[in-house]
């Protein structure tokens, strides 16, 4: 824009996936299942289909993997990357031109696949947007995982969804390695937090707040979790490269739906699945880190992965940095998830924040009108 190119290096993973049950009985309570360090997303990617898992103009594309073996193993169809709508993405009307409207509607890139590990089925889908959004969602749906109980009696720790049938209460805790390079290399991450002025002369209507950002400088002082108080994000910058007002070009983090690991740190799940500790992570990168639990969590005794790594507390200030967040889906079951479950949806989105000087959308065309209804709606 503006005659100046910026780029957005971008590369993410999922990088470890941990489904604890809430249940204290012997065969409830086993269930802890790291799903992607265990079962392996990539052999459990379905091969999709034009018309139920993806519409419109498709471009697939094959999962090549290997066999425990080390045969060669294909996927068919294992990604799909196709365009949608997605309703208005800008519109305002000027009531000195005639009241005519200004509207435009929003595309997005679409790139998926979907995952069967046992009862669950994970939908991962990657949005990319006009306005230079980026956004990840979880999709979840499938079976429940249940339980029988004698006629009449109940279970404090899950949902009766049938006579004699229980579903136990549980959690999704997911982790994303987010690697970006944001105009180059050397990035910082600022923590910003939302906060009311003190009250006095100079907040006389006793309304005023302001964003307060914080320079992450290390691994332990990056170490948080969401605070609702503080409406609190995650902005990443390039010190090195200012925009047009003078300021680091940025992308600003905004976590979505999440909630809290209520097992006890002394839970066996969770000393393997430290990565829960924290929402935010911040390390310097390194080509073998990779995975937020360690690279074998089924073996693991706990403790490796991120707070290991962190427990060294390098600086991370203008260098090289992966961004690591935790998010997690607490699930309830209800009636309404019997037989199978209606999807339920969580992830992230990162938003330029000063990376360009105007919104990117701007130059977006207007739709074409095709019919009278459409032509009244859009102001003729």
């Amino acid at each position: 824009k503006n005659g100046k190119k910026r780029s957005v290096l971008y590369r993410a993973s999922l990088s470890e996936m941990v489904v604890p049950y809430g249940d204290p009985a012997p065969q409830q309570a086993r269930k802890n299942a790291f799903d992607a360090g265990e079962y392996g997303l990539g052999y459990c990617a379905n091969s999709l289909e034009l018309g139920c898992d993806c519409l419109g103009v498709i471009k697939y594309f094959d999962g090549h993997l290997c066999t425990s073996r080390g045969e060669p193993l294909t996927i068919k169809n294992a990604v799909c990357m196709h365009e949608e709508d997605f309703g208005i993405l800008w519109k305002h009307t000027d009531r000195r031109l005639a009241d005519k409207p200004e509207v435009r509607r929003s595309r997005r890139l679409v790139i998926s696949s979907i995952a069967t590990v046992e009862n669950y089925e994970y939908g991962f889908f990657w949005y990319l947007y006009q306005d230079g959004n980026i956004q990840f969602e979880i999709k979840l749906t499938g079976i429940l995982s249940l339980g029988a109980l004698p006629p009449g009696e109940k279970s404090p720790y899950g949902s009766m969804i049938a006579p004699q049938l229980y579903a136990p209460n549980h959690q999704h805790f997911f982790n994303v390695r987010l690697d970006l390079d944001l105009d180059g290399v050397a990035n910082s991450v600022y923590q910003v937090d939302v906060v009311p002025d003190v009250l006095g002369p100079k907040n006389p209507f006793e309304n005023a707040f302001s964003a307060q950002s914080r320079l992450l400088e290390t691994e332990q002082d990056a170490c948080a979790n969401l605070h609702l108080e503080s409406a609190r994000t995650w902005k990443i910058v390039n010190p090195n490269v200012l925009n047009a007002v003078g300021e680091p070009v940025g992308y600003k983090f905004f976590p979505g739906d999440n909630c809290v690991p209520f097992a006890s740190k002394n839970a066996w799940w969770r000393k393997r699945a430290g990565f829960v500790n924290h929402h935010v992570w911040v390390t310097p990168y390194r080509e073998d880190e990779r995975h937020a639990a360690g690279n074998y969590p089924n073996q693991s005794e706990g403790g490796d992965g991120l707070p290991r790594w962190t427990a060294q507390d390098r600086p991370i200030a203008n260098s090289d940095i992966v961004l690591w967040y935790t998010f997690g889906h607490t699930h309830l079951p209800r009636p309404e998830d019997y037989p199978v479950m209606p999807t339920a949806y969580l992830g992230f989105m990162l938003k330029p924040n000063g990376f360009f000087s105007e919104n990117p959308a701007n130059d977006v065309p207007p739709s074409a009108k095709k019919a009278a209804a459409v032509k009244s709606c859009c102001g003729g």
